[in-house]
């Protein structure tokens, strides 16, 4: 087990690779944890903590507040140090090994007979939460909360600092049936069920708009709009919880809110984050009388599609001054900075 391995060096140096994405997978499984402080200057991380830690809180997890918000904001416990940096976190809550996002949110435990192994292979830890019924069901309040959770993991992936990852196959709820080591499944257990599509559209258009917001490369785009990515690493944060200025950290803590401030580009951001299991009424920041609008809705993951995330012209008004946020759900409203203002 070698801490600073010189072939990371030598692949990182050879010409042939030049401009090459070089991304790791820093651990292995001798027990070696490097997630933060992987040798090299070009590699980027798989960052394990963040999809533990977002794990943990979206299933509503005690004492996994102020993890989760510092991997919102780029895990600065691992990366606020001058070799490490956070645009050298890859977030990502799945990958190929280990649950889909669909099973996380559908199965409390591994479900892996048919590989041949008497279950006892793959992760146990897998930090999961079936939504109240174990495996596939009918039932329309489950199906409705687990999409919902779907939905929470993704915009909480694509809005915290880092470089997001997603698993093929998470945007339409891919299921491998509760397997989550399903390597030696050459059958529909891991192959992609391209009706999905159409079945779990309203999953699929919430991701593409997510990419498209965290995308905005257009001039005109970008003087006009933030981009999803840009509310934590380019605006000014205040912290808040059900009560302005009043952030809950404890360890019984399910949520958490915040603002996002764009002086240059005149517009207020209002986040707020609802892991409990009831609904919370949150406190929304005053909006100066001369604003160009008031709070806008652009993203409420308790609403069915194609309410759950707007086009940014098309957001409806909201104006406040509490925000009545459902269970398990997630909220980002916008509004106009007053042109006198700061």
């Amino acid at each position: 087990m070698i801490p600073t391995p010189p072939v990371l060096w030598d692949i990182e140096s050879d010409p042939t690779l030049a401009g090459t994405k070089l991304i790791a997978e820093a651990w292995d499984a001798a027990g070696l944890y490097q997630v933060g402080s992987f040798t090299g200057d070009s590699w980027r991380e798989w960052n394990g903590r963040f999809r533990d830690d977002v794990r943990s809180f979206l299933r509503g997890e005690d004492g996994s507040i102020e993890r989760f918000a510092d991997r919102l904001i780029g895990s600065p416990s691992l990366y606020g140090h001058k070799q490490r940096g956070p645009e050298e976190s890859v977030n990502f809550v799945t990958c190929h090994d280990g649950f889909t996002l669909n099973d996380l949110v559908s199965y409390d435990r591994k479900h892996n007979e048919t590989n041949g192994e008497d279950n006892r292979d793959g992760a146990d830890d897998n930090r999961s939460w079936n939504c109240g019924v174990e495996g596939a069901t009918d039932d329309p309040a489950v199906e409705k909360l687990r999409t919902r959770q779907v939905k929470n993991f993704f915009a909480v992936t694509m809005l915290s600092t880092g470089m997001p990852m997603m698993l093929m196959g998470d945007e339409v709820r891919r299921t491998q049936r509760g397997n989550n080591n399903a390597y030696c499944q050459d059958n529909e257990t891991s192959w992609f069920d391209w009706t999905l599509l159409a079945k779990r559209a309203d999953v699929h258009r919430f991701v593409t708009s997510l990419n498209a917001c965290r995308m905005l490369r257009d001039v005109e785009d970008e003087q006009q709009r933030v981009a999803l990515n840009q509310l934590i690493r380019q605006a000014d944060i205040t912290w808040h919880g059900v009560k302005l200025h009043e952030p809950d950290w404890r360890h019984s803590s399910h949520s958490v809110a915040f603002t996002s401030r764009f002086s240059r580009k005149r517009v207020l951001f209002h986040i707020i984050l609802n892991a409990y299991w009831e609904p919370l009424e949150f406190e929304l920041p005053l909006v100066a009388s001369g604003a160009r609008n008031p709070w806008r809705r652009w993203i409420d993951t308790f609403l069915d599609s194609p309410h759950d995330i707007v086009d940014w012209e098309e957001a409806p008004a909201f104006p406040g001054p509490t925000n009545p946020t459902e269970a398990r759900s997630m909220v980002i409203l916008f509004a106009g900075l007053d042109p006198d203002s700061p």
